[in-house]
């Protein structure tokens, strides 16, 4: 609670100024650009991340960055957290990219490949059944990088999974369809802050560095842009 404190303090004293004007402006309303889901571990920080200020992403973090899949009906299987946020940033927000970051080491991705149940967590336990089908992927399929850990490797395929799952839902399936919203995998390795974007073409997730973000920039937006 100490370092809580103090930071709210630190950043009413010192950062404060530099955001209050466009604080001013945000109280108005928001027009973020992309809604991020991602795990709700303290080790990642999306904004840190992704340099991004405030008003530019609509963040919804969880234990093991999941997503219920949803009914033929748009309605989800799990906890709606997680649905009714997918409809505000789709429908109200009209954001243009929906994209899902997973981790290294995640805690969520260990207890889900060990499927061991916790007596004194059951709401974890019937969380984590939403990572089932990514275990099964990877038994199934084989890791997307074989030099990563068991647990690594489940992650990455957690991200593809929960991207698949986003599909399940109507107003983003059709979207995706008509060009008005995309989707996009990445994967943060926590050791070395590397950022990894997902491929689907090569099924693999690549290293976002200069030259890769250049590329992927052409290939969304065109040369030039």
């Amino acid at each position: 609670m100490r370092k809580l404190i103090e930071g709210i303090v630190e950043f009413r004293e010192r950062r404060l100024p530099q955001y209050a004007a466009r604080l001013k402006e945000l109280a108005g309303g928001q027009e973020p650009d992309a809604l991020f889901v991602t795990c709700a571990d303290s080790r990642v920080v999306p904004n840190l991340l992704v340099s991004t200020d405030p008003g530019d992403l609509f963040v919804m973090r969880n234990v093991g960055n999941l997503i219920p899949p949803a009914t033929l009906e748009g309605e989800s299987t799990g906890d709606v957290s997680e649905a009714s946020a997918i409809e505000y940033a789709v429908l109200v927000l009209a954001v243009r990219s929906i994209i899902v970051c997973g981790h290294s080491e995640c805690g969520a991705m260990k207890a889900a490949l060990a499927r061991k149940r916790v007596p004194e967590a059951p709401n974890l336990g019937r969380w984590l059944v939403h990572a089932e089908a990514a275990v099964d992927r990877l038994a199934r399929d084989g890791p997307l990088d074989a030099s990563r850990s068991p647990h690594d490797q489940l992650s990455q395929w957690n991200v593809v999974v929960q991207l698949e799952h986003l599909l399940s839902y109507p107003i983003v399936r059709e979207r995706v369809a008509a060009g008005t919203l995309r989707l996009g995998g990445l994967w943060f390795e926590i050791a070395s802050g590397d950022m990894f974007a997902y491929e689907p073409p090569t099924r693999s997730f690549e290293l976002l560095d200069r030259r890769e973000a250049n590329r992927l920039l052409a290939h969304l937006y065109g040369a030039g842009k």
